[in-house]
Order: structure tokens, then sequence, then C-alpha cells
């Protein structure tokens, strides 16, 4: 159940980057089921259109590719055009394979490093003026490889290490506007594509759930519950903040229970 007033964000207009499945469209549904007017992109037409079928009957699908930088442009600025300026931005596009550093091609490495990070940073550079100052706010999805060095994964730490560190200096750079910026840093959410790629069998699943403290995946609506509360009068203080919603998986490994006086 959430906390959440019904009407929470009438008024305000959201766009979400990336928000055409997973998590993203999940906190996109959020968003219009609280009053606001959303816009999703993604790279696939067809999947823009129906993600924004999804969202509502007014939400906006728009199709552009955040490694080009003209092209997100142009969405944002249909975005606002149609919608009103921007009170909410919520860059979640990424890219994910799990292979060794010496099985990974640099195109490969590169590829992740433009859809996260330089993804990230062209949908919040080409937004800026965009936005309704002060008040604004925006996320970045980021993950635990940003802080935690996992073998098979050095495209995705570096990238998601570089979001973490951008996020702080945006916050620091655009605070003086009223404009906050912020994180997220999921954990294994249930039915996602990253999950499906990364614990692809019952076997990976039960490995890894039994290391995580809460003893089990996440859910989209638990991940959306944070970038409402990100967005909203409660956390109007806060920026430069990576919030993780992970069930405690940046803990470490708690599967081994010897000693902490548990069965």
């Amino acid at each position: 159940m959430s906390a959440f007033k019904d009407n929470l964000l009438a008024g305000k207009t959201a766009f979400v980057a990336g928000g055409t499945s997973g998590i993203n469209l999940g906190i996109a549904q959020r968003y219009a089921a609280l009053g606001a007017k959303v816009a999703v992109a993604g790279r696939n037409p067809e999947k823009a259109a129906a993600a924004a079928k999804s969202v509502g009957a007014d939400a906006l699908g728009l199709s552009c590719d955040v490694r080009d930088y003209g092209a997100i442009r142009r969405a944002l600025e249909e975005a606002s055009g149609k919608l009103g300026p921007l009170d909410i931005v919520v860059s979640g596009a990424a890219g994910n394979f799990l292979a060794g550093a010496l099985d990974m091609s640099a195109n490969g490495f590169r590829t992740v490093v433009d859809i996260d990070l330089n993804g990230t940073f062209n949908v919040f550079r080409a937004c800026y003026d965009l936005l309704k100052r002060p008040g604004a706010s925006l996320i970045a999805i980021t993950a635990g490889q940003a802080v935690n060095p996992r073998p098979m994964q050095a495209h995705a730490c570096a990238a998601k290490a570089g979001i973490n560190q951008l996020i702080r200096v945006l916050a620091m750079e655009w605070g003086p506007s009223g404009v906050r910026v912020n994180g997220i840093s999921p954990g294994p959410i249930a039915g996602t594509e990253g999950m499906a790629r990364l614990a692809p069998t019952a076997d990976a699943e039960k490995a890894l759930t039994n290391r995580i403290p809460l003893r089990r995946y996440g859910e989209v609506s638990e991940v959306a519950e944070s970038a409402v509360f990100l967005v909203s009068d409660s956390a109007r203080y806060v920026t430069g903040t990576i919030l993780d919603c992970d069930g405690g998986s940046q803990l470490g490994d708690a599967s081994d229970r010897r000693g902490a006086g548990l069965n």
C-alpha cells in the first residue's frame, strides 16, 4: 500500500527516458496514477506507443536513442511543448551483459558506457532549459555495480560509477537554480530484463536471493515508490543522494549465518 496521496503529482509533467519497459515503465505508470502528465521515451517507436498507452490515455510516447543528443533534445522539446515545462525527468536507459574483460570487445564496453553514462548526461544536459525552475527534480537510475566491483561487469561498473559522480556534480552545480538531482540504485528486481540476463535460471535466482538480507527480489512497484518520494515535497531538501532500493544487497553476502544466532 502506498503512503502517497492519489493527487500528489497533479499539475506536474514528467519525462521518463528508457520508460518503455521494466523499472522505468513502472515509474512512469506510478507518476501518472498520482496525477502527473507523463512522456515515455525509448528507441523503438512501437514499444514507445504501447508503453504510453499503458501509462494513460493522455501519456506521450516518443522514439529516440539517448546516445544521440540531438534526438533526445527533440524528444524533450516535444514533451515540454505538448505537456508543459518539465517538473520531473528520469534517466533510466541501460544496457548490460555478462562478459569478462578479456572476452569483451571495445565496442561492447563502449556501448554500455554510451547508453548508461553518456545517455544520462545527454538527457540531463538536454532537459535543463526546459525545466520548471526552481522546483524541478531529476532522477538517474544507477546500480550497485557503481560501488561494488563485480567480475564480468567491468563495463557496467564503470558506467554506473560515472553516473553516481555525475549525479553529485550536477546536484552541486544546479542546486542554486532550485533543481534537485538524485539517483536510485535498485537491487535485483523481479520480472526485469536485467535479471533475466544476470540470473537466467532457477538455480541462479536461488543462489542470488540467498545472499540478499531480505531474501527476495524486489518489485518494480517498490522502486516506483522510491521514485515518487524523491520527487515529492517530502524530499525537497534531498539532493545529490543515491537511494538504495535493494533489500540490503549492497551490504554484502548475507548467506553465511554462522555466529549470528540464526537458524
